[in-house]
């Protein structure tokens, strides 16, 4: 449907522009969940200048790992291993998370780290495994190479903001982190079944109605509603 908008036989002064639109509202979409993911990993660090700063290396290194995965897509394709590397990380993340002690303050699991170089790695492999996805995606719209490299490259860093928003709106309220796990866990499961009955693999549209309504949940409830009825 996306390759459809941009088709071929609009000129190229309008369909350059209108490409690099769509890549962009794309990556943002297809970043939400990236972005909670990313900050749930940084608030593993106590200090808020630790969080932020785990976000700036990790995204930088994050950067460097999808303008690669974008340069080699064609040959990354065409192994199906990739994509279970992929989705078998994901999955286990958020085994990892769910299966962590839950917080003494507010009953939440949450993932914990001593050092920055803990959490760093995490935050670049997150963003790979995801970009294994939406770099896919991509490459069904745009041609040009260097258009997808700029789309990557302002996802990457509309995804840098994304995941400082969603740092505050963690401790704001009760279910969003909840949520934001679960969301990853739908993108390994589709990763997974791309991999073992691609047939099975539901369409955009569904994907993301489901994340939506996953994250209408993980808004629903504000901590200090959750005070006031304990």
């Amino acid at each position: 449907m996306l390759d459809q908008l941009v088709d071929s036989s609009l000129s190229v002064t309008l369909k350059t522009p209108l490409v690099l639109l769509v890549l962009v509202v794309l990556e943002a979409v297809l970043s939400a969940d990236n972005a909670i993911a990313l900050a749930a990993i940084a608030q593993g660090l106590e200090d808020p200048k630790r969080q932020r700063r785990a976000l700036n290396v990790g995204l930088v290194l994050a950067y460097i790992l999808r303008m690669l995965l974008i340069l080699t897509a064609t040959w990354v394709i065409k192994y199906w291993q990739f994509e279970l590397l992929g989705a078998v990380y994901l999955l286990w993340l958020v085994f990892r998370y769910f299966t962590s002690p839950e917080s003494a303050d507010d009953n939440s699991h949450r993932l914990k780290f001593q050092s920055l170089w803990q959490a760093i790695p995490l935050i670049a492999v997150t963003d790979l495994a995801f970009s294994l996805d939406s770099v896919t995606t991509s490459i069904a719209v745009a041609d040009d190479t260097w258009l997808i490299l700029v789309g990557g490259t302002i996802g990457v860093i509309a995804l840098r903001f994304m995941a400082g928003l969603f740092i505050r709106w963690l401790d704001e309220y009760t279910h969003l982190e909840d949520a934001g796990f679960l969301t990853v866990g739908l993108v390994g499961l589709r990763l997974l079944l791309r991999v073992v009955q691609p047939e099975f693999v539901p369409p955009e549209w569904i994907m993301l109605s489901l994340i939506a309504m996953v994250f209408l949940w993980g808004f629903s409830e504000r901590q200090d509603e959750q005070t006031d009825k304990n």
